[in-house]
């Protein structure tokens, strides 16, 4: 089959043609139709190995074979899900992993939900709290996982605000349900962010960015508020704390990384999102915002303008 491989220590893609994979117990052989990509590969994933490893975390498409322990699905089903080697013509999903595809949703759609959207649900509903009514802040909501925030959030009741350092993006934001955006890469939002609260501050804000907003995003927090700390795109690792206002205020900061949870920890997070996110998904209330979409051919292409930082939203690799 054909592949795409990601070379050790570095970004750069080959395509080439490898074995397809069997699948081993627990796990799904799934026939490509769509795949997304995403930023955490590009940052890490390359330099987690000494040999070339096909690229793709995300892949969506139809059960080609099972195996052994594999009981929920069967050959034909519709699946999306995170994958072993994504950008490929043949994949393997853990069948923890995976999540049925509605008849209401494509195939690009389905290769954009998996990632940024059950990362997004960790941060708002099992670790956030977060709840109808309730404020929700999202620094670089313009991304994959922001926009998932600003509509799983949208979706169920909450009020979101969201920066970007670029005002086009944030205005196309705001069809979605984005109540107000400030456009700024730096962190001098909190202003803006306590005005439109009317000086209580946001219940959940999300940290996508990095160590360099964490002070303001603390900032923005009100009463027992609750902070996510989801990615470092500025590389910074470190940040001052007001260890007052977290006493003072009750305040709770927690990260989402999948590093070092079990099989069992991350199908219990696709289990509740079935339960509380896919029907909203099913009925039209949440569809993935994607931003272009790109043949199997130009997997480098879709790399390139995620590194470019110029997408709003997903970008989706189609296989057909």
């Amino acid at each position: 089959m054909k592949a795409w491989m990601l070379e050790p220590n570095d970004l750069s893609l080959k395509l080439a043609e490898i074995d397809r994979p069997s699948p081993g117990p627990g796990q799904m052989l799934v026939r490509v139709h769509s795949a997304a990509m995403n930023r955490g590969e590009l940052l890490q994933g390359a330099k987690k190995t000494t040999q070339a490893k096909v690229s793709g975390i995300e892949s969506a498409g139809v059960v080609e074979a099972v195996g052994a322990g594999v009981s929920a699905f069967s050959v034909g089903d519709r699946v999306m899900g995170r994958a072993m080697g994504g950008f490929a013509e043949y994949t393997l999903i853990d069948h923890r992993d995976a999540i049925g595809v509605p008849d209401s949703l494509d195939w690009l759609s389905a290769a954009a939900l998996p990632i940024a959207s059950l990362v997004a649900y960790d941060m708002l509903i099992p670790e956030g709290g977060l709840e109808s009514g309730q404020t929700l802040l999202v620094t670089g909501i313009a991304s994959g996982v922001g926009v998932a925030c600003l509509q799983i959030a949208t979706a169920m009741g909450a009020r979101v605000i969201g920066t970007s350092g670029s005002a086009a993006k944030l205005e196309r934001l705001k069809p979605l349900g984005l109540e107000l955006g400030v456009a700024t890469r730096g962190d001098d939002f909190v202003d803006q962010v306590m005005a439109q609260t009317e000086g209580r501050g946001v219940d959940l804000a999300i940290d996508s960015v990095g160590g360099s907003q964490f002070a303001s995003c603390l900032n923005c927090l009100g009463y027992m508020g609750r902070l996510a700390i989801v990615g470092h795109v500025d590389g910074i690792f470190t940040a001052p704390i007001d260890l007052g206002a977290v006493h003072r205020k009750r305040l709770r900061v927690f990260g989402v990384s999948n590093a070092m949870r079990t099989a069992a920890q991350r199908e219990a997070t696709v289990a509740g999102f079935i339960r509380d996110v896919m029907p909203m998904v099913a009925d039209g209330r949440i569809k993935p915002l994607i931003d272009r979409v790109l043949p199997f051919s130009e997997v480098p292409q879709a790399q390139r303008a995620m590194l470019d930082n110029i997408h709003v939203g997903k970008i989706v690799v189609s296989m057909n």
